[in-house]
């Protein structure tokens, strides 16, 4: 258990290593293929209306605080992701800084959170394009995520103007939100921190504060993509520089996309029932026309697609490093390695792709609370793997350095790890079940084989 906290000897590779990818975008392209991660619009469309349900007024209230806590998240990933410039993103931050171990866990958290995501959003699809044609959602799921695997084996810098003309679109569909929600305001700015929620028989319920702290779990999750950044880290130009200002700019951004429509439907909502049930494109029409609706709605699947294509480049990405690490056996790291004729990894992205499709056809009701509680654990063994990231030969290695630390991800520890005592049980016991095999498989592979599995490594210019 020693290996835990004791950082590993970091590999960069030789000049006839392992592949690497090639950088070949800027921080307009990655904020671009970030913000696409995000999915403002089907984020609002899609998770939003789940916290309406549960929390009523009080949800841009949750969201605000929840933003608030990603600053602190979105600094230690910036310090880290210009430490250590690798397209394992949380994983290769976490092995260098606090040992194997917690970085195997961070790996699973995240390829929990990078698998199940995509098809949970994709299968809403199907609700947006009702206004044009009906599909079975589980069906239309699939669609898009063979979809979306199909456009990520294209090289990057396609990929970021596709995602780019899409974004505008969902960019617009927020803005129509916004706009119309504020125009038929029915209640003044003091309904946002009211906390009501519509309760069973037309009741009103008061939301507690201890309702708030469950729900930034799902808030966190909100704006979870601007992550993302760090998994292209390999693929930005200058990663010392533009890792940093590619997470900062797109977490303002999304935050902003996403919590000012929140805070338009909650003033604008007809009733406290209306706001309740969470029925955006319903509330939209009833502001404007049907035209209006459909605008939206079309706007909002082309969003959902958006984000399939993003999500699919990131987990490929993931899935590649981790080969590239030597996390497998031999037959699966090399077929995870390869990459194509765009550059991109092929296999891997298959990988993410088709399982993804597939999972469309299973039941996802519980996964919106586990993926909430990895998002949360991970995000707590980062900022642990930021309180270390100034160690040994790390203090003096050039990046981007936040502020107030070591007190930053000292607070982000203690808040992250009281968010996760208010969740439900069972999702800490499915997220905790799939960790403790996870876990085993480190003990009985990875451990015994740790000269030649599970190797962080680095690409030769990580000191551009």
């Amino acid at each position: 258990m020693t290996d835990t906290l004791r950082p590993v000897d970091t590999v960069v590779d030789a000049p006839h290593g392992p592949q690497k990818l090639k950088r070949s975008i800027g921080v307009v392209g990655g904020t671009l293929l970030t913000l696409s991660c995000v999915t403002p619009a089907s984020t609002l469309f899609v998770v939003v209306p789940d916290l309406f349900g549960s929390l009523g007024t009080a949800t841009a209230l949750t969201i605000a605080i929840g933003s608030l806590l990603c600053i602190a998240v979105a600094f230690c990933y910036s310090e880290l992701g210009t430490l250590i410039p690798s397209a394992g993103g949380e994983y290769a931050m976490v092995s260098t800084m606090a040992g194997r171990l917690a970085g195997w866990l961070v790996f699973v958290l995240s390829l929990m959170v990078v698998m199940i995501v995509p098809p949970v959003i994709a299968m809403g699809t199907a609700d947006y394009l009702a206004p044009v044609v009906h599909l079975d959602p589980a069906v239309a799921g699939a669609g898009v995520m063979l979809l979306a695997t199909l456009a990520g084996l294209l090289d990057l810098r396609a990929n970021a103007w596709i995602t780019g003309i899409f974004l505008v679109l969902e960019v617009i569909a927020a803005a129509v939100v916004a706009v119309l929600g504020f125009a038929h305001s029915e209640r003044g700015a003091g309904s946002l921190v009211s906390l009501q929620v519509a309760g069973s028989g037309r009741h009103t319920d008061t939301v507690t504060a201890m309702m708030v702290v469950s729900g930034l779990a799902i808030a966190l999750f909100v704006t979870q993509g601007f992550s993302t950044a760090v998994y292209l880290s390999e693929e930005l130009e200058h990663p010392r520089r533009n890792v940093a200002r590619t997470v900062l700019a797109t977490l303002a951004i999304s935050t902003v996309i996403i919590l000012v429509p929140v805070v338009a439907i909650t003033m604008g909502a007809p009733d406290l029932s209306t706001l309740t049930g969470g029925d955006i494109s319903s509330m939209v029409t009833a502001w404007s026309n049907s035209a209006v609706g459909t605008f939206v709605s079309l706007c909002v699947a082309l969003a959902i697609i958006n984000a399939g294509i993003v999500m699919v480049i990131q987990n490929s990405r993931v899935l590649f490093a981790s080969a590239r690490d030597k996390a497998w056996p031999e037959p699966v790291n090399h077929l995870f390695a390869k990459l194509g004729r765009f550059g991109s990894p092929w296999v891997a992205t298959l990988a993410v792709g088709v399982p993804g499709a597939l999972l469309c056809f299973v039941n996802l009701d519980t996964l919106y609370g586990v993926t909430g509680v990895s998002v949360t654990g991970m995000y707590l063994l980062v900022a642990v793997a930021a309180l270390l990231s100034r160690r040994g030969s790390h203090k003096h290695t050039p990046a981007w350095r936040m502020p107030l630390w070591p007190a930053m991800p000292i607070l982000l520890i203690a808040v992250l790890a009281y968010i996760l005592t208010q969740q439900e049980t069972s999702y800490l016991l499915w997220t905790g079940g799939i960790t403790a095999v996870a876990t085993l498989y480190w003990a009985f592979y990875l451990r015994p084989r740790r000269e030649s599995r599970w190797l962080v490594s680095l690409p030769e210019d990580q000191r551009a």
